[in-house]
């Protein structure tokens, strides 16, 4: 695999894959998965990636099997070595900027003034975090606050946290997170936008909730102490999990034209088919399921459907 990261190489890029298969926007695990894929297939196949994951922030990354506990980074170093087996393929650290162009004729543009051309897209470009007003959890995410049980709920297993979220999003986390610990409390930093019998709901399973706002985090190179409310009160704990906020990795399938479910990702088919031809999606743009293992699989499958449609219409082609 070429690891294309300046002018001349970009150059040379531009000459080698001036008519791609398959551009790849996005080289988190869905993306490089899809890579790896369409590298075995044979397909010329150019991963556009900021360098710059979600998850970045995370030390370490669970529920990937042979790689439970792994840090994302590496993660991302043994994919991009192991793609370099396929000639094929080629990873760029670049954002693309500019796409037009239809199924079988995509033209795209990035940061640097790359310019390429692709029969089809992968959006494998994520999501990412609005920053939350909250003081002091820049300083604990990623360390001691979290986002999924799944991913991290078994290292705070059985200890003393603090939920921070409100309304359907808590009453989902709150049964969920029972399972790990039933040593939590509930933070709305706000209304709590709950029912009564879901407020009862809470009390039963003796979990405070408390809706005043949050003065700030309290932590120690990044292992939280407490929670401390404007009024004064402070919620002794060594974790947290938190409802973020998030926004699509880029705007770009939007667009084109890609319909965005209500809940703000990609609608796509089974398969990674977007509403607009020639385009795939794969990964937490277009899934609830924010996992890693997850994503690559998604990566797998859509790549799988692309490899069959581009052979199918060379098949035709052949026949014409």
């Amino acid at each position: 695999m070429k690891n294309l990261e300046n002018t001349d190489a970009a150059n040379e890029l531009n000459a080698d894959a001036a008519n791609a298969d398959v551009i790849i926007i996005g080289g988190g695990p869905a993306g490089l998965n899809a890579a790896l894929m369409l590298g075995r297939a044979r397909k010329r196949t150019i991963v556009i990636d900021a360098g710059q994951p979600r998850n970045a922030v995370t030390r370490e990354a669970h529920g990937f099997l042979t790689r439970d506990g792994i840090a994302p980074f590496e993660l991302r170093r043994i994919a991009i070595e192991q793609l370099g087996a396929y000639p094929s393929v080629s990873h760029v650290e670049d954002t693309i900027v500019s796409i037009t162009g239809e199924d079988g004729g995509f033209l795209l543009e990035t940061a640097s003034g790359l310019k390429l051309t692709s029969k089809k897209l992968l959006f494998a470009a994520g999501m990412k975090d609005r920053r939350l007003d909250i003081a002091g959890l820049t300083e604990v995410y990623g360390k001691s606050a979290f986002v999924c049980p799944y991913c991290d709920g078994w290292e705070l297993r059985d200890q003393p946290l603090v939920v921070i979220s409100r309304g359907a999003a808590l009453m989902h986390l709150a049964p969920l997170l029972y399972g790990w610990t039933k040593q939590f409390a509930v933070c709305t930093n706000g209304p709590d936008e709950l029912t009564e019998a879901e407020r009862e709901e809470l009390r039963a399973h003796a979990i405070p909730l408390f809706d005043t706002p949050i003065r700030e985090i309290a932590s120690d190179e990044g292992m939280v102490n407490h929670v401390k409310l404007m009024n004064g009160t402070e919620i002794p704990c060594t974790g947290i999990f938190f409802k973020p906020e998030l926004v699509p990795g880029t705007d770009l399938p939007h667009s084109l034209g890609c319909r965005i479910s209500e809940q703000g990702i990609l609608e796509m088919a089974e398969t990674g088919q977007t509403s607009v031809p020639g385009i795939y999606a794969a990964g937490d743009a277009a899934s609830m399921m924010h996992q890693s293992i997850a994503a690559a699989a998604s990566g797998a499958l859509a790549a799988a459907a692309l490899n069959g449609e581009l052979n199918r219409e060379a098949w035709k082609a052949g026949l014409a």
